[in-house]
């Protein structure tokens, strides 16, 4: 099969499950009635059908399926003029191919000229050389009305776009990826599931760095397996006990894991 029937398929796919998914969801998932606005978010990418799967079938579908999101994928390719290319060789030589910076600038042109004037908005690049996305990262893009998110590919794009946008630059962790499109898979969904409607609030105060710590550990049926058992305290329907341990458990995880956490969340030392 040719690429391009690959890519066609692929993407024909992703739209069936979503409607399915949206025939489905209509029957669970209500919308929060002051919910007026749609959170926006549009992907520049050269790969487009690597999100449909994902959105069709994860917590970001059921967002957009409930109206809460709107995902838009804009192809590079399709921002080509004839003859023209997305990538070219770097000035200076070396490896590698650079993404050029005129075709992503009308995108992103296009992209601001169809949007409201005064709406909040972020155009965030994964980069290896980014600030660390982190969940305040995740919450501070969940507060915007619109996430731009540029996929760089190969050696990356021309230095000149941050020159000529305001870009937020976005590190996933200290390792190289072949191109953007996997750390603004998780990007989005950091920030999609964080939007009202989308999660239970409750199960989003108690998730891992919400409160400044891990997460404490779970379990569920059966109460033994394998001659190890779940903690008694929690078979025990002593609800203030299981609230004690939860919280004691949450501090210990963060102790031996990410003591760095618990540190960022002590009080600065006065000086003597």
């Amino acid at each position: 099969m040719a690429l391009e029937q690959q890519v066609e398929l692929t993407l024909r796919t992703g739209e069936i499950a979503t409607v399915e998914r949206l025939e489905r969801a209509s029957k669970f998932i209500s919308v929060p009635e002051h919910s007026c606005l749609m959170f926006e978010i549009d992907v520049v990418t050269l790969f487009p059908e690597v999100f449909a799967p994902f959105v069709g079938l994860s917590i970001v579908g059921r967002a957009v399926e409930a109206g809460i999101a709107r995902v838009r994928y804009h192809h590079l390719l399709d921002h080509l003029k004839e003859g023209e290319r997305a990538d070219d060789a770097p000035f200076g030589g070396g490896p590698g191919m650079v993404l050029r910076i005129e075709p992503i600038a009308r995108v992103l042109d296009s992209i601001v000229a169809q949007a409201a004037p005064d709406e909040r908005r972020l155009i965030a690049v994964p980069s290896p050389s980014g600030e660390r996305f982190d969940q305040r990262a995740a919450e501070r893009l969940a507060r915007l009305d619109r996430l731009i998110l540029v996929c760089g590919h190969y050696e990356g794009i021309d230095e000149r776009l941050a020159a000529i946008y305001p870009v937020q630059e976005y590190s996933l962790g200290d390792f190289v990826l072949t191109g953007g499109e996997i750390p603004a898979l998780a990007f989005m969904d950091a920030t999609i599931r964080l939007l009202e409607g989308t999660i239970a609030s409750a199960s989003l105060a108690q998730e891992s760095f919400s409160a400044g710590m891990l997460d404490y550990p779970s379990f569920t049926r059966p109460a033994t397996f394998r001659g190890v058992e779940v903690p008694a305290v929690l078979l025990s329907g002593d609800h203030a006990k299981i609230a004690q341990w939860r919280r004691e458990q949450s501090r210990l995880r963060t102790a031996g894991r990410r003591r760095d956490l618990l540190d960022d969340a002590l009080p600065p030392r006065e000086s003597p």
